[in-house]
């Protein structure tokens, strides 16, 4: 089981309401959670599976033009680490991923909703957004998806039977920690 729904917005803190806070908590959350509730204990009763949350690093490293957006990748830690204590002594394996700014659907146009330039080209988005709102980032740029999907076919692979409860960092150096 992969859990990779997940939406974004930028919107300062002052201005977010109840219900995007809770729109955000549903979607990211809660799906995850629905997810896994159904699956995870079929799981448990053929005492082998693996379920995977695609968090962000957002979860550990919270923007500020994205609080709400953090929160709910956090709680989505939580839920995956609560889960994987579930499953201590079987050959189930619950899992985070914590992919960094990914190249997908919209993700231009998110960035240039951050740009300071008027009519900017992909490219200039991509580098402004690093130098101005990520630039702790060692890889400097936006990632493949291809990228966090060979980690996440690791940990979907009997080769990770020894990864449980851990949440995979794919962020680039984005994160200044070592753990």
């Amino acid at each position: 089981m992969v859990n990779n729904l997940g939406i974004y917005e930028t919107k300062s803190f002052f201005e977010l309401h109840d219900s995007d806070w809770t729109r955000l908590f549903e979607i990211n959350v809660m799906s995850g959670v629905r997810l896994a509730r159904h699956y995870v204990r079929g799981m448990l009763g053929r005492n082998f599976g693996r379920a995977i949350f695609i968090s962000s690093e957002s979860g550990i490293m919270t923007p500020p033009e994205m609080i709400h957006y953090g929160f709910t990748k956090s709680a989505q830690l939580a839920v995956a680490r609560g889960l994987a204590e579930l499953t201590k002594g079987t050959k189930v394996t619950v899992n985070s991923i914590l992919p960094g700014p990914t190249m997908s659907e919209g993700i231009v146009d998110f960035l240039k909703s951050m740009s300071s330039k008027a009519k900017p080209t992909p490219e200039e988005v991509e580098k402004e957004f690093f130098e101005m709102h990520r630039s702790s980032s060692l890889l400097q740029r936006l990632f493949d998806p291809q990228e966090i999907a060979n980690l996440t076919a690791f940990i979907a692979s009997p080769l990770s039977s020894a990864t449980n409860g851990a949440a995979l960092r794919a962020e680039g150096g984005l994160v200044r920690s070592i753990c």
